[in-house]
């Protein structure tokens, strides 16, 4: 296993660099084209949107076929998704197209490197590898934006087709060097996409309030992610720049804690740790509003990010934990909800933000609180489960 983590930690960073180096770029875009700012939201979304509808797809074609195969697919599809971006960037349609690409080939490849990595790993250090993939979706979320930013001023395209090479690098590395992991499960074509199949599983395996709470932790992220910029700047006056720096230490927080305080948790540990984070998050997100200069709301920030980031890690590693050989439709199912997540947060919280601000963090703050619920009930409903590796 430790010979492919570095592997699967680079595709990791570059699905999650890909999703942020779009950002400092896609305003000058909708500009250039002058079209309707709505495009510029639209764009962001449907990726999370496509993610959401076809990852369970894609989990259910891992555990049927191998997760190698569904990796070399993923990163080729992803680096023409890329390919398209640059070549249609003066074309709105073209753009639309590629979005759609990226969002169907990434979900293919979380879902298969998630699945990789529980497949190779034990109840007693799996929980440390996940954390080692969350360093690289921490260094995505720092690197992508300002990756993107970088390479723009050699032109808009150039970011895109600078990763659409790097991916295909890496989709050759991938075939040559890892080997495959997954003693494929043989259902019917009818049972394998079979949605009452899935759920009556999910019931079997008593992963549902897993499976929200993923939803839940990433509904508070992105919701924050949405409104952080648009609050501080009215509030506090913070800069473009510090706004920057703000989001590069989170991003640093949050490396820093999948690197040095998850692969430090004990196994059975998970659950305790996860209501710790939430806890964290919720404090943050209730202090934000009261916050009055940079420091206080890096501290805020940086407390809501370590907290999240616990949170995703301990329970991805719990959900992979019940899955046995099924772990493509667990990864497929937690992805998915992951990206309505993404989309849900930033309508529901920039609307809400309109509406009154303070009540905004404060409904934040007790959606994270009152979410812990489900971690206490998984705790009761499953003291005694057993897990095959």
């Amino acid at each position: 296993m430790k010979k492919n983590i570095l592997l699967l930690m680079f595709i990791q960073l570059f699905i999650y660099l890909g999703f942020g180096m779009i950002i400092p770029i896609m305003p000058e875009i909708i500009n250039q084209l002058n079209v309707n700012i709505i495009h510029l939201g639209s764009l962001l979304a449907v990726h999370s949107l496509i993610s959401f509808v076809t990852a369970p797809m894609w989990g259910v074609m891992s555990d049927q076929y191998g997760r190698k195969r569904l990796i070399v697919i993923g990163l080729l599809g992803y680096a023409f998704s890329f390919t398209l971006f640059g070549l249609t960037i003066t074309n709105l349609t073209g753009l639309y197209a590629a979005r759609i690409m990226s969002g169907f080939f990434s979900s293919a490849l979380y879902t298969a490197t998630i699945s990789y990595v529980a497949d190779h790993t034990t109840y007693e250090n799996r929980t440390k590898y996940m954390g080692f993939l969350g360093i690289s979706i921490g260094l995505g979320f720092i690197l992508g934006p300002s990756i993107g930013g970088l390479l723009s001023v050699f032109g808009l395209a150039v970011p895109f087709f600078s990763s659409a090479i790097i991916l295909v690098c890496l989709t050759l590395l991938t075939w040559v060097r890892l080997s495959e992991s997954h003693e494929c499960v043989q259902d019917s074509m009818k049972e394998r996409f079979s949605i009452r199949k899935q759920w009556i599983w999910i019931r079997h395996v008593k992963i549902i309030p897993l499976l929200l709470f993923t939803f839940i932790a990433t509904l508070l992220m992105a919701g924050l992610e949405s409104i952080f910029q648009l609050y501080e700047i009215d509030k506090v006056g913070i800069s473009p720049f510090q706004m920057g720096l703000l989001f590069m230490f989170s991003g640093v927080i949050d490396a820093l804690v999948q690197g040095m305080i998850v692969p430090s948790i004990k196994p059975g540990d998970e659950s305790r740790w996860v209501i710790i984070g939430q806890l964290a998050s919720g404090l943050a997100l209730l202090l934000i509003p009261f916050a009055s200069s940079l420091w206080t709301v890096g501290i805020c920030l940086a407390l809501f990010t370590g907290g999240n980031a616990l949170v995703r890690t301990c329970v991805i590693s719990l959900i992979t934990l019940h899955a046995g050989k099924r772990q493509g439709i667990a990864s497929g199912i937690s992805y998915s909800l992951d990206s309505i997540g993404r989309i849900i947060g930033p309508l529901l919280f920039t609307w809400t933000l309109t509406i009154h601000a303070i009540a905004t963090f404060v409904i934040l703050s007790f959606i994270s609180f009152i979410s812990i619920y489900l971690i206490i009930y998984y705790k009761k409903t499953n003291t005694q489960f057993i897990t095959t590796t």
